[in-house]
């Protein structure tokens, strides 16, 4: 009997944002775990130049932390080229006039995070290449990543979320005065002070008081010229879920984990997230139970679907003292290392990581082409 045929998965990875350490740590991580009786990996690396390169599963297999650097795709690799197949995509290294080491591939499983790869600009590629993809399509993954436009989203769908103001670099510039009273008059402080493209919380300054703001606005400014300053929730927990699409109903929720800072003045920025030293702990699963898990899982679902979100998200949420339940953000494309906490909250939940691979690339396979 002949050996059944592999679904090759092209794992795309690095980018030209600055997670482009963390998404090649979580190539390694998917590549050392993918089913390999089931799927044929195909690395397809973006260095941090923007130049596409091929990658073997071997080097892939091998991205580790290193005392405290993580790995890097090296610009001396050879340049590749994404091309359109039928019923998939095809990779192959440019040699001369000549195309050389040609990959084809079933589906694009583009781990990249931040700009340039989970806002809508790789998955508009593979929708004109009519390549399938793991993850959300243009619009969600688009939306998901401005926090301005998301929270208005989610706000017209009925769903709970903090208070905000969205300021641009123009308009900082054109009268700041004006902006600062808005904030004054609209929000309740602390604010929280964010690039409103980021990722990875760069850039994010918390502030206690209106003279606190504009430094914080600037610092915002650095990383992305639209900010957004929104409510700060005094003793709320820190609260997400996992969710996971479902074609034939509603989405799969995971189990809730938090994120407990140690000290009152602290919260959840780049240092915190990455060298926590003892100053954050992650509770997986988190001690929420009865009404208030019920509501904290719908909520996430509801979510999910508001957004048009597909594959996978993170829905991020704050829990007030009272048990109100807001909507943080969501994440089309969350940290995926078997350390991170989407693949944590589904260990919890009952589905190990090679599985939730196994299944991701499936919801892909499944899910049509074009318009849908």
């Amino acid at each position: 009997m002949a050996a059944a045929t592999r679904t090759r998965v092209a794992i795309i990875f690095g980018g030209v944002s600055s997670e482009h350490d963390v998404s090649c740590l979580t190539a390694g991580g998917v590549t050392r775990a993918i089913d390999t009786e089931r799927f044929e990996v195909v690395g397809i690396g973006i260095t941090p130049s923007g130049r596409w390169v091929q990658v073997s599963t071997d080097d892939m297999a091998g991205f580790h932390v290193a005392g405290n650097t993580l790995p890097r795709l090296d610009e001396a690799r050879p340049d590749a080229v994404l091309l359109r197949r039928d019923g998939g995509g095809r990779i192959a290294t440019i040699d001369g006039d000549a195309l050389v080491d040609a990959h084809d591939f079933d589906v694009a499983f583009a781990l990249l995070h931040g700009p340039f790869g989970e806002d809508g600009t790789i998955q508009g590629l593979f929708e004109m290449m009519n390549i399938r993809y793991v993850g959300s399509g243009v619009a969600a993954s688009a939306i998901g990543m401005d926090k301005d436009l998301m929270k208005s989203s989610l706000a017209s769908a009925g769903l709970p979320v903090c208070k905000w103001v969205t300021v641009t670099k123009a308009s900082w510039d054109a009268d700041r005065a004006a902006l600062l009273r808005r904030i004054e008059a609209g929000l309740t402080f602390p604010v929280y002070v964010k690039p409103a493209r980021g990722g990875s919380s760069v850039g994010i300054s918390r502030a206690t008081s209106l003279d606190e703001v504009p430094d914080a606005v600037e610092e915002a400014l650095r990383w992305d010229p639209k900010v957004i300053i929104e409510d700060g929730f005094v003793g709320a927990r820190e609260v997400e879920c996992a969710v996971l699409d479902n074609l034939d109903g509603a989405p799969k929720v995971s189990l809730p984990g938090e994120i407990r800072m140690h000290t009152d003045d602290a919260f959840y920025d780049y240092q915190a997230k990455y060298t926590p030293e003892g100053q954050v702990s992650l509770d997986i699963p988190a001690a929420v139970s009865g009404t208030l898990l019920a509501r904290v899982q719908k909520t996430a679902a509801r979510t999910f679907r508001a957004m048009g979100a597909e594959g996978l998200a993170r829905i991020d949420m704050f829990v007030t003292p009272d048990e109100e339940v807001y909507v943080n953000e969501l994440n089309t494309m969350p940290g995926f290392t078997h350390l991170s906490m989407y693949p944590a909250l589904w260990e919890a939940s009952g589905l190990a990581y090679a599985d939730l691979i196994a299944e991701l690339v499936e919801l892909a396979l499944d899910r049509p082409v074009g318009l849908r």
